[in-house]
């Protein structure tokens, strides 16, 4: 049954340029310009009026942006709850501006030594990381840290929850790991280390969305009865002030804007690709977490309340709960 039917969520990609090189991401091998700060405005206006909540600042690296701060800015003057996603070279350059703006600041962190979690980022992001966490806390930030998971780093888990997380009082998201296109997930998740998050899931400060595993348990998306609601619950728009469906990762038409964000949603065209959400060749088998926890939270079904829990417990940590309403 679905229950709301209008996007809720916007993947606004700032950029796709990154000081990293990641080997579970593609973003940081294209050419990006940076978007404009009146487009966005435009942008974020429509959003509003299409009763979109949450804006995530995306990337790339949103920090290489170097007007993030005013779109924050913006976006809080429009009410919205914002995300942002760092690999932490440049937030302490950041610091002071972002005081205040992000709502869920997310440091990614997938390895409890510089040498181990440098080789998965391809930068020295782990020193930087190390100065970020108490720079935010000194202003009044609760950053949390973003751990992208698979098979491989499972044993770091627990140095970085007990060393990290606890004395900071910092919520530990376990990420699972997914492939699209030609990328490398490395060797995925095991069903035991599927059974071995939930647990984790179960743990003070620890966030790990019990619907990712339930759906990784089924074989992921099934086009013939699909889960994903990408297109109708997330607006996904790029650098190139283009508005890209159904989804970032596995789209392909981008429609030009050109100030007139809603029109070009509500086209027959587009509106017919969003039709077709979940049930593309490529949505097969489709793990996506940045596509299915808006799914989870639009379409009641037993995806919502695997997923209800852990929402709960991270907007109850986090307080954001407040500003849903």
């Amino acid at each position: 049954m679905r229950l709301i039917k209008h996007p809720v969520l916007c993947n606004y990609y700032v950029t796709y340029r990154c000081n990293a090189t990641c080997h579970f991401c593609d973003i940081w091998e294209k050419p990006s310009p940076f978007i404009k700060l009146s487009e966005a405005n435009q942008n974020l206006d429509a959003l509003k009026r299409m009763g979109v909540k949450v804006v995530d600042f995306t990337g790339g690296e949103p920090l290489l942006h170097p007007q993030i701060a005013e779109l924050l800015a913006l976006a809080k003057q429009k009410q919205f709850i914002t995300t942002l996603t760092t690999n932490g070279l440049r937030y302490p350059k950041f610091a002071r501006q972002l005081k205040g703006l992000v709502d869920m600041l997310h440091f990614s962190l997938d390895a409890s030594t510089a040498q181990a979690h440098n080789e998965i980022r391809g930068a020295a992001c782990f020193e930087a990381i190390m100065e970020s966490i108490p720079l935010a806390l000194s202003l009044g930030e609760r950053p949390d840290i973003l751990f992208t998971v698979w098979n491989g780093n499972m044993s770091e888990i627990e140095a970085i929850w007990k060393n990290i997380c606890l004395p900071n009082k910092l919520l530990l998201i376990l990420n699972p790991i997914f492939g699209y296109n030609n990328i490398d997930s490395k060797e995925g998740l095991s069903l035991s280390a599927l059974q071995d998050l939930k647990r984790w899931g179960r743990k003070k400060l620890v966030y790990v969305n019990d619907a990712f595993l339930k759906l990784r348990e089924a074989g992921g998306n099934q086009i013939q009865k699909p889960v994903c609601k990408a297109g109708s619950s997330t607006v996904v728009i790029g650098p190139h002030n283009d508005l890209i469906v159904p989804c970032y990762h596995l789209g392909s038409k981008h429609y030009p804007l050109n100030n007139n964000l809603e029109e070009v949603y509500q086209s027959q065209e587009v509106q017919g690709l969003i039709a077709k959400e979940g049930r593309l060749e490529a949505c097969q088998g489709c793990v996506i977490n940045c596509y299915m926890q808006p799914s989870f939270a639009v379409n009641m079904n037993k995806y919502w309340f695997y997923a209800l829990p852990s929402t709960f417990k991270y907007n109850f940590v986090k307080g954001t709960w407040r500003n849903l309403f």
